[in-house]
Order: C-alpha cells, then sequence, then structure tokens
C-alpha cells in the first residue's frame, strides 16, 4: 500500500488525504464560487486557487473503504476526520474497531487502543511525497495540484444529492507513481473540498475509497487536538521501514 516505509497501509488513507450529502455547514469565511454554465479544467483549477485561500481547518465524518477487486473483498472503517492548514490532521475511527491517526508537522502516531500501543514514524525526506497525497484537496490550490499531478476534468456530476466536479490525477512523482496509479476526486461545488476521493493502488486493481459527509469548513479546532496524548500504559514503538 502506499508509503510502504511508514506501514500506514489502509489506515493511512483515511488521512487524506486523500471529503457531504446531509446539512453541510461551514464556519468562517466561505469561498466565492464562480457560477458558470459549463466547467473546464481551467475553471475548476482558478476556482480551487481562489478558495484555497481562505481554507483554514476541515472537520467532517469519513467512511473510508478498501476494495481488494481479485477476492472482491471490501473493508469499511468509519468515523471524523479533523485537518488544520499547518500539516496537521487527525482522525479518530470509531467503527469496527477504534483507532487514532494523527498526523503534526513531521510526525505520524497510530494508536491502537486495543492493544495499548502507538507506533510513531518521523515521515523524513518522504514528507513532501506524503503531502502530495495527504492533503490532496484539503485547501489545496489548483496551482499546487497540477504542480504534484496530470490533471484532467470529467465533467460535472450529482453525488449524495449535491453537485460535484470530478478530477482525475495522475502523479507526475516517479516515487509517487509506484504506490499510487492515479486518484479521482469529487469537488463538492458549494464548499470547494473533496466530497469523495477514489485511489488505485499501483501494480494491482485494488483502489481505496474515502467518501466524506457532514463537512464543516473553518471549523473551530485548537492546537490541543493534534498534539499526542496517549493514555498511560500505553507501548510506544518506532517500526522501522
Amino acid at each position: 500500500m502506499i508509503f510502504r516505509k511508514f506501514q500506514l497501509r489502509p489506515s493511512y488513507c483515511a488521512f487524506v488525504a486523500c471529503l457531504a450529502a446531509f446539512s453541510l455547514s461551514f464556519g468562517g469565511l466561505q469561498p466565492v464560487v464562480i457560477a458558470q454554465a459549463h466547467w473546464t479544467l481551467e475553471g475548476v483549477l482558478n476556482q480551487l486557487n481562489k478558495s484555497s485561500k481562505s481554507f483554514q481547518s476541515l472537520k467532517a465524518d469519513i467512511e473510508h473503504t478498501k476494495v481488494t477487486v481479485v477476492v472482491n473483498d471490501k473493508s469499511t472503517e468509519s468515523g471524523q476526520i479533523f485537518v488544520q492548514r499547518d500539516d496537521k490532521m487527525r482522525i479518530e475511527f470509531i467503527q469496527p474497531d477504534p483507532r487514532t491517526i494523527l498526523r503534526t508537522g513531521n510526525q505520524v502516531f497510530i494508536y491502537n487502543p486495543k492493544i495499548k500501543r502507538v507506533e510513531e514514524y518521523d515521515l523524513g525526506k518522504h514528507q513532501s511525497e506524503v503531502d502530495q497525497f495527504l492533503l490532496l484537496g484539503f485547501g489545496t490550490s489548483g496551482s499546487e495540484m497540477e504542480k504534484g499531478y496530470k490533471t484532467e476534468f470529467l465533467g460535472e456530476e450529482e453525488l449524495d444529492k449535491r453537485l460535484v466536479l470530478k478530477l482525475q490525477l495522475t502523479p507526475r512523482s516517479s516515487e509517487l507513481q509506484k504506490q499510487i496509479t492515479k486518484v479521482i476526486i469529487w469537488i463538492d461545488e458549494t464548499n470547494w473540498l473533496p466530497a469523495q476521493q477514489q485511489v488505485f493502488e499501483a501494480g494491482s486493481e485494488d483502489y481505496l475509497l474515502m467518501h466524506y459527509t457532514n463537512v464543516e469548513r473553518n471549523a473551530h479546532l485548537s492546537d490541543n487536538e493534534f498534539k499526542p496524548h496517549w493514555p498511560k500504559g500505553v507501548t510506544r514503538v518506532k517500526p522501522e521501514g
């Protein structure tokens, strides 16, 4: 899976980053939307440039599904995702098993309360690669998107009773190409944040699907929510690459 060096596998993708059908609420500044009868790639990227300037944070429900095509297997996790513009992200999985994934700056933590264990990772020289994926769509400007991906506009469609703009992104980085072949992203026209992301893994037909609902743009989040507070007695490990 993506970034095997850090063993994040499907849980990693729930970062991402990788994005609601019901009663969307948006805090802070809302992006100015350019009404267009017929969207073009240039128009979409320009609007993402405008929207990214006012993005500060996000809170949403997330459903993360890993699909293994060859054996027709699906596994789904659900919970909440919190994103802050300054390289902070936290996912609290609730179902089927509780788990916390925290990214703050150059560090990543995966906490499993069932076994009272915290895995700690240092992104190091791989941070730029990770950022290209983890933060994709969360305040990403159109210019940043084009810099990291060959971008194709697939049209406008309806998802969860709302209009979305569908983009296909092919990584430009040779290193990222070893992990993923492409990303399909659905951008909600009301808030200019991802409504859904589909990530296709390199070397197989398997993919990850991240679906976001109850999205709150520029939610009030404190820095304390992104600090690694773990219960007493947990085992802390630093797995080797």
